[in-house]
């Protein structure tokens, strides 16, 4: 789906792991993608779906921390975002870096200590291919990301930091119960994604995290896929007025979310 990417918005995701090979058989097994190394990048992997990039992929060295996915939220001005993320309380992890003509990129840490990255567009935009969600119903690209969330201890300064930082203009909260406060990035389809106050189930010592959907046709299928493949089922499929979801890990540890439509 075609959209106008205001600042804030998530406009990529990359996987940092210890096993380039083992990613691209296990995601080209689970979600049909298909992968382009590029040397003159350090052999930076772009995932794509039915031929668009969908993610990114990078190699962890092992002494640079867990393998994981990283979700990068556009800017007209990294500089100027990463100046605004140190003013609004978070830190510098990968300082603003230029990846030749295609864009810019940083990595920081939130207010809460959670990693988030900054994209400037060049010759590369983004996503090529996403899908979306709205009422429950999960709609568009199989095998593409379709929803991004972020699982903090500090939801209200959460909320002030991604304002102050990433320009976040119209959030939308949905519920502010003690069982559940979630605020949507937007209050207007597409919302992209939320913020959940997760306090009561982050395990001891995880300040929080950032996930990504990826859209499945069935969701049951697809965590078997995972398992069978390696991974490990973080969190089985469950039916929630959101669609059904659950959430896995690849077979480095790599933790990610699958959505789709209710059984």
């Amino acid at each position: 789906m075609d959209y106008a990417t205001q600042p804030g918005d998530p406009v990529w995701t990359d996987l940092f792991t210890t096993d380039t090979d083992g990613a691209i058989a296990f995601y080209g097994e689970l979600f049909g993608w298909t992968a382009d190394i590029a040397p003159e990048h350090g052999d930076y992997i772009t995932f794509r779906k039915d031929g668009r990039a969908v993610a990114g992929g990078m190699r962890n060295d092992g002494n640079s921390g867990p393998d994981q996915w990283t979700v990068y939220l556009a800017s007209p001005d990294a500089e100027a975002t990463a100046a605004a993320v140190m003013a609004a309380g978070g830190m510098t992890a990968v300082p603003v870096t230029a990846v030749g003509d295609v864009g810019r990129f940083g990595v920081f840490g939130d207010n809460g200590g959670v990693g988030i990255g900054v994209w400037e567009a060049g010759t590369m935009a983004g996503f090529e291919q996403r899908g979306v969600v709205g009422d429950g119903h999960w709609e568009g690209h199989v095998g593409a990301p379709s929803w991004f969330e972020l699982h903090t201890r500090g939801y209200d300064d959460a909320l002030t930091f991604y304002r102050e930082a990433f320009g976040w203009k119209d959030p939308f909260t949905i519920a502010d119960t003690p069982e559940f406060r979630y605020t949507t990035i937007h209050s207007v389809t597409p919302m992209l994604g939320g913020v959940m106050d997760s306090t009561s189930f982050l395990p001891p010592g995880v300040p929080g995290y950032w996930t990504v959907y990826f859209g499945v046709e069935d969701v049951d299928l697809s965590v078997r896929k995972v398992a069978e493949l390696g991974g490990t089922v973080v969190r089985p499929p469950e039916d929630t007025p959101y669609g059904r979801l659950a959430a896995v890990a690849d077979a480095t540890g790599a933790r990610f979310s699958l959505g789709g439509n209710k059984s």
